[in-house]
């Protein structure tokens, strides 16, 4: 990562539209953000898939969680983000963070028409598709749950497949899973509330609805298993997010040639946090950039 990355300010809460042109270069960098090390568990999908990219992650802890703030925070925050983006010339961006896809994607695509944008949905298909018992769990935060994007998707997937989806709002699980808490009382007391009363009303398939949680994924299976004798099949959306990803930059001819790529992480919290979530999740040691809050975020 060269010196100008290394020296590039935080992103501020509210950015002018950017002017910077899209870069065309096949060998221009694909950026991914959370609001924290959510998104890592995209990244390990993207990263096996393909390793000769150019890849920036950006985790936004110092703002995180999302799950608890107004729509208009959250898209400040993804259009801050983005903006830090252009700023590095990336080719394209993923929006690792199941929040900011439904409250702030279409603002990030209003700003930047000519840019790859790759989105995360809560799994709603593939789970109404898997689903025998027509009953279908979705974990997800807050303001997922809570936005049009969901609740579009929620009714055009009933329609079409006369499945029940059973939203739970998992509030205080991102907080637990950010402070690296995979197997806590604390967590497991969490994932016992709310799995309890979606497994009782048969679901026996569940969306995990945000990035974080398939690094509870065991913990979730143990839960189930105790409380039902059974593990329900459980979606998590992070290979298809990489395989759009890959078939949008076919498509633009943006598949770089390179011989290897790279991996660099920023965050608006502790470096040596995000470092031990590379090491810890994905066994990767990239180098990790802490960007400072500017003044009025």
């Amino acid at each position: 990562m060269n010196d100008a990355v290394k020296q590039v300010p935080a992103p501020s809460a509210v950015t002018p539209a950017s002017t910077t042109p899209m870069p065309t270069v096949a060998d221009a960098a694909v950026g991914i953000f959370d609001s924290g090390i959510g998104g890592l568990s995209v990244l390990r999908h993207i990263h096996a898939a393909l390793p000769r990219e150019k890849l920036l992650y950006f985790a936004d802890s110092g703002y995180a969680p999302y799950g608890d703030k107004t729509e208009q925070e959250i898209v400040a925050r993804s259009l801050a983000i983005a903006d830090f983006f252009i700023g590095q010339q990336v080719k394209a961006l993923v929006v690792a963070c199941n929040t900011a896809t439904a409250a702030a994607i279409q603002a990030i695509r209003e700003r930047w028409p000519q840019l790859v944008v790759v989105g995360i949905e809560p799994g709603l298909k593939p789970a109404a598709q898997a689903t025998r018992s027509g009953t279908v769990g979705v974990l997800a935060t807050r303001s997922t749950l809570a936005s049009k994007r969901f609740a579009s998707l929620q009714a055009q997937m009933e329609a079409q497949y006369q499945v029940r989806f059973l939203p739970q709002a998992c509030v205080g699980l991102v907080d637990l899973i950010e402070k690296g808490e995979l197997y806590s009382p604390a967590t497991v007391q969490l994932l016992e509330r709310y799995l309890a009363p979606l497994l009782e009303q048969g679901a026996d398939t569940l969306v995990l609805g945000c990035t974080h949680y398939p690094f509870v994924r065991q913990a979730i299976e143990d839960v189930c298993r105790r409380l039902s004798g059974r593990v329900p099949g459980i979606i998590d959306t992070g290979q298809a997010v990489t395989r759009q990803l890959l078939r949008l930059l076919e498509h633009d001819r943006l598949v770089t040639q390179a011989a290897r790529g790279s991996l660099a992480g920023f965050t608006t919290a502790s470096r040596s946090t995000l470092e031990h979530a590379f090491q810890g999740l994905l066994q990767l040691h990239p180098e990790v950039h802490a960007l400072q809050p500017q003044t009025g975020t």
